[in-house]
């Protein structure tokens, strides 16, 4: 019996052993417990005590499988959220900033892969995925370097929003970064020619920052919204392939410190009047 207790757990450790013997002495316990049984019940049986044993051991092990079932979900949220993050969802700090919903000082990236829909329509899915999933790694890696972080995914463009001191120069040092990796990237993947480029829009300004979505959905999102947000995207959709776009504001205030050149007025979604935009060179 001993040696079926050390065979069953070794074989599958979610299944639990009750032990019912004639020997209820210390050492044959302590035996069948050092071999894996959960518990032990001696004869003559009582039988309210072994139903209220097996009920134990049936809890124990819904337990187990409760916090196995856990485990494999955590190490699939890895997958998709920075450990960082998962450490702050886990404080008190995390479910205080659920409710707080505020207005801050943000600059605001929008960046998309320049003609790669084309790549959707030809290639392989397991192709076209892993090929956008290597340009966001380099693109998430230097977003990072600069201390941004990533708002969202969006198709094959990001959103990634810079706080705190020098945010405006960290968001442009990141697009160059960017850009500039990107584009000693081979040109020939699994082959298919494509020369991964880049439109980025930037702004910087005052915007909402609070937890958006929708509860009964059980969807939220803590990111940010307003003009500052909206024109961002605009500002992208307007630059060509390897342009760093940002507005007249952002460029007062980097002109000094970066090459920026004039690219004239635009008219813009929702803007009453054309708006001046400059390009960043380096």
């Amino acid at each position: 019996m001993l040696s079926l207790i050390s065979k069953i757990n070794d074989s599958n450790p979610l299944l639990k052993t009750v032990m019912v013997s004639a020997y209820g002495d210390m050492e044959n316990i302590r035996s069948a417990m050092n071999k894996g049984a959960f518990d032990f019940v001696c004869k003559p049986v009582n039988f309210e005590d072994l139903e209220l044993t097996i009920e134990k051991t049936i809890k124990h092990v819904a337990q187990l499988n409760e916090t196995l079932k856990a485990i494999k979900e955590n190490n699939i949220l890895r997958m998709y959220v920075d450990e960082n993050v998962l450490n702050f969802m886990a404080s008190q700090q995390f479910e205080d900033s659920l409710m707080v919903n505020e207005t801050i000082e943000a600059t605001v990236v929008f960046i998309d892969i320049c003609g790669f829909t084309a790549i959707t329509e030809k290639g392989a899915a397991d192709t076209v995925v892993k090929m956008l999933n290597k340009y966001f790694d380099v693109m998430v890696k230097e977003i990072i370097a600069q201390n941004g972080h990533i708002d969202k995914f969006i198709g094959d463009a990001i959103m990634a929003v810079f706080r705190g001191n020098y945010q405006l120069d960290r968001a442009i040092d990141a697009c160059l970064s960017i850009r500039l990796q990107l584009g000693s990237l081979p040109q020939n993947e699994a082959d298919i020619d494509f020369m991964p480029q880049v439109s980025i829009g930037i702004n910087n300004g005052e915007l909402i920052s609070g937890n958006i979505g929708s509860g009964n959905l059980r969807r939220l999102d803590y990111t940010v919204v307003g003009d500052v947000v909206n024109t961002a995207a605009r500002l992208q959709s307007i630059a060509n392939p390897g342009q760093i776009v940002i507005s007249e504001a952002a460029y007062q205030k980097v002109k000094e410190s970066f090459n920026c050149k004039s690219v004239g007025q635009v008219s813009l979604k929702n803007k009453q009047y054309p708006v001046d935009i400059y390009e960043v060179v380096d």
